[in-house]
């Protein structure tokens, strides 16, 4: 079967089009939702995001450590994300990471057509746009870079971009902090469950097996951004998610039935909880529904680092110590690789039924 080759969101946004193609458009019952985002994101009223400053997540004081790993519970149950503050990376390397990633975007398209990636053949690292793999066909307005980052000896340097020459160099110290990061987080959340330390670590594959992909997801600006989306509505089926962006808004979770959109807040990296510690946690902590959208005057950039365990060596269902007689398991046996296919059919389904 030949499938039309799209152009990419980017080539698009820069014709000159004043009106986004067919594909693009959401469907109606979503559109009544999509408002203008920052004027949506200097709403004060209603439920904000909540903000975990990390300073004293291992301080030896132990009441002061509780204190932290109890507004990191609270948050993972409640909202299932947060931007961290004081979470140990350096704002410089921070800002080399999007520095480098800029410019890569900032490259002629033919120039990063370089490192396409071919999803057709499942070979989804590199250079791409979203391929329609639903029923409507609906497409989401961004091009984005995807590749693993770690562990160091699981990469695939050969497909990393080679301009800006620094690439590579940038992005391998920020997956080692990030990686870093991710040990300590899931140390607390082991602990908040009631767990040993290193629980969720082992859960989920340890230093040898847990995978940080990192994707770059591109925005172009767009003449109709009240009618498309960046990302359509989704869980993250990682461990964590971590994310940084260019400080324009766009992240929207849905949270008790509204949509509510993240604040930009300086020199924070966002988390998000994914099924993976939802599933483990029996549903304890909440991967949060969460989509994003796109605007006419900024372009906006993000860095997510999904952190997920392998394929099919782990069955991912909820601990033992998660499950009651009052508390059943919420979720049955499944390795990553069957909850990834349960997703994808069970959006083929919802698509192919509305």
């Amino acid at each position: 079967m030949v499938t039309s080759v799209l152009p990419r969101v980017e080539s698009l946004a820069s014709s000159g089009i004043q009106s986004i193609p067919k594909e693009y458009i959401r469907p109606q019952e979503e559109l009544t939702s999509i408002g203008n985002v920052f004027e949506e994101e200097k709403k004060e009223e209603g439920p904000q995001v909540p903000t975990i400053d990390l300073t004293e997540i291992e301080s030896e004081d132990k009441e002061v450590r509780e204190r932290c790993r109890q507004e990191l519970k609270n948050a993972a149950m409640e909202w299932g994300v947060m931007h961290l503050v004081n979470h140990g990376i350096s704002e410089e390397l921070m800002d080399r990471v999007r520095k480098v990633g800029q410019k890569f975007f900032e490259l002629p398209v033919e120039e990063k057509e370089k490192y396409a990636n071919d999803q057709s053949s499942g070979n989804v690292q590199g250079y791409g746009s979203k391929l329609a793999n639903n029923a409507s066909g609906q497409l989401e307005w961004e091009d984005y870079f995807f590749h693993l980052i770690f562990p160091e000896d699981k990469r695939d340097l050969s497909i990393w971009p080679k301009i800006p020459s620094e690439y590579t160099e940038v992005t391998s110290e920020y997956a080692r902090q990030l990686r870093g990061l991710a040990s300590k987080i899931l140390s607390a959340l082991s602990i908040c469950l009631g767990l040993e330390e290193g629980r969720l670590e082992k859960e989920v594959g340890g230093l040898e097996e847990l995978l940080l992909q990192l994707k770059i997801n591109y925005y172009p600006k767009c003449p109709q951004p009240e009618l498309a989306l960046g990302v359509e509505a989704h869980t993250d089926i990682s461990a964590l998610t971590f994310i940084l962006h260019n400080m324009v808004p766009g992240l929207q979770l849905f949270y008790q039935g509204k949509w509510v959109t993240a604040k930009c807040v300086p020199n924070s990296i966002i988390m998000h909880i994914g099924d993976t510690i939802e599933i483990l946690s029996n549903g304890k902590f909440k991967s949060i529904l969460h989509r994003g959208l796109v605007n006419k005057e900024k372009v906006r950039i993000s860095w997510a680092v999904f952190c997920e365990p392998p394929k099919d060596k782990i069955i991912l269902k909820p601990l033992p110590e998660t499950v009651s007689e009052t508390d059943p398991p919420l979720f049955p046996p499944r390795t990553f690789a069957q909850h990834i296919e349960h997703k994808l059919f069970r959006k083929t389904q919802d698509n192919l039924s509305n």
